[in-house]
């Protein structure tokens, strides 16, 4: 199931994933890197889309393609990049890059 966070941690559907500066973010429960890098994106109040992997074996799928077999995450999709465990800072160069 997807849903969106906002950075005030309201959760609501999300109707369009697809545009190229909206992040997806790939996460699984109790990965503690998930979790830093999920505050950091709040902090930063950027918006996304958070995907269990767990729970979504075409986000699974999607993960191992970027991933080079591992279901390593987080990972972040926005637009064509594909960015596994990244930083904040990754996230907002993806997103400059992404505009």
């Amino acid at each position: 199931m997807i849903r969106f966070f906002p950075h005030t941690g309201v959760m609501a559907e999300v109707n369009d994933i697809n545009d190229v500066n909206h992040i997806v973010l790939y996460t699984r429960p109790g990965c503690p890197f998930c979790t830093m890098l999920r505050a950091d994106l709040r902090a930063a109040e950027l918006p996304f889309t958070e995907v269990d992997i767990w729970q979504d074996p075409s986000a699974a799928a999607a993960v191992r393609a970027a991933a080079n077999g591992n279901e390593t995450v987080p990972t972040a999709n926005i637009g064509d990049a594909w960015l596994v465990n990244p930083s904040i800072d990754d996230v907002r160069k993806a997103l400059r890059a992404a505009a």
